[in-house]
């Protein structure tokens, strides 16, 4: 549980760190920059430690399928969105991914949720809502529209690389399977880049190298690393109800940072939330009955 925890405060500080080096760098570009320094940190080490490379037409068609839905799909959609909806809007509509893994894990990887576990997620989703209430009404300038498609192709990129890196899982290395799909993934991002942006407009501040460091290794490399390795031994379900709990994390570190206040909304949706995923990782006790029937 404590690599999951890791996983989700890893990856709440992605937002806000792609905030500060965003004025520094094209978006696609940053992106691309992203996913090849963390694809490349965990490439090298697994050169030197031997691992295994993935063998086989389908692994790489399925390392193929995760590079283009959780680093292609899943950047492009996070690096744009900012730029039209609210934080608000954002996260609602990014944490409906739990929902859609959910139906998606039932359909291709025979995961089933007892009636706790729906209850767990339906919980944990209402918890977002609540919490992020105060800003549904505020919108980013710019085409509402767009940025609610871009954040939509994220989540759909996301939930299906999690099926697939599901489906793999305990198949293949952890280093050198998430490291080659965010080389691919950034090798897409890097061709959106190289036709839609002046991938040379690169302010390499020492504010743009930071974000860009603390974004791929830790944020990244060590994120995806960590959630390989979690989804070996876990169901998707279950530990993608985690993911409930990045936006706690956002609002934890708004606090300590930034001095700001949580309403009683917040602390209302916080609780939904966390029983939310305490009722999704209950034990099943009545799983094996219902499989063999």
């Amino acid at each position: 549980m404590m690599q999951i925890i890791i996983v989700m405060f890893l990856w709440s500080i992605c937002f806000p760190t792609i905030v500060l080096g965003l004025p520094y760098a094209p978006h696609l570009t940053f992106a691309a920059l992203r996913a090849l320094l963390a694809g490349l940190a965990l490439l090298i080490p697994a050169y030197y430690l031997n691992k295994n490379q993935p063998q086989g037409i389908k692994i790489w068609l399925k390392l193929a399928g995760i590079g283009l839905g959780a680093t292609t799909l899943g950047f492009y959609g996070m690096f744009h969105a900012s730029e039209f909806v609210s934080p608000g809007i954002a996260t609602v509509i990014a944490n409906t991914q739990p929902l859609m893994a959910m139906v998606l894990a039932f359909i291709f990887l025979n995961e089933r949720l007892d009636w706790r576990g729906k209850i767990g997620v339906s919980l944990g989703f209402i918890g977002i809502v609540i919490i992020s209430f105060p800003s549904l009404t505020l919108n980013a300038d710019g085409n509402y529209n767009i940025g609610i498609l871009y954040i939509i192709l994220a989540a759909v990129g996301i939930t299906v690389s999690n099926v697939l890196i599901r489906h793999i899982a305990g198949q293949v290395d952890a280093l050198t399977a998430m490291g080659w799909q965010l080389v691919i993934g950034s090798f897409f991002l890097g061709l959106l880049a190289l036709f839609t942006e002046n991938i040379t407009a690169i302010n390499w501040n020492v504010s743009f190298i930071s974000s860009l460091l603390l974004l791929a290794l830790p944020g990244t490399a060590l994120a995806y690393w960590l959630w390989f390795r979690v989804l070996e031994k876990t169901d998707l379900t279950r530990a993608n109800s985690f993911s409930f709990l990045v936006p706690i994390f956002g609002l934890a570190m708004g606090v300590i940072f930034y001095q700001e206040h949580i309403q009683l909304t917040a602390f209302i949706g916080i609780s939904f939330t966390i029983i939310g995923i305490i009722f999704v990782n209950l034990p099943r006790r009545n799983l094996t009955t219902i499989n063999r029937r």
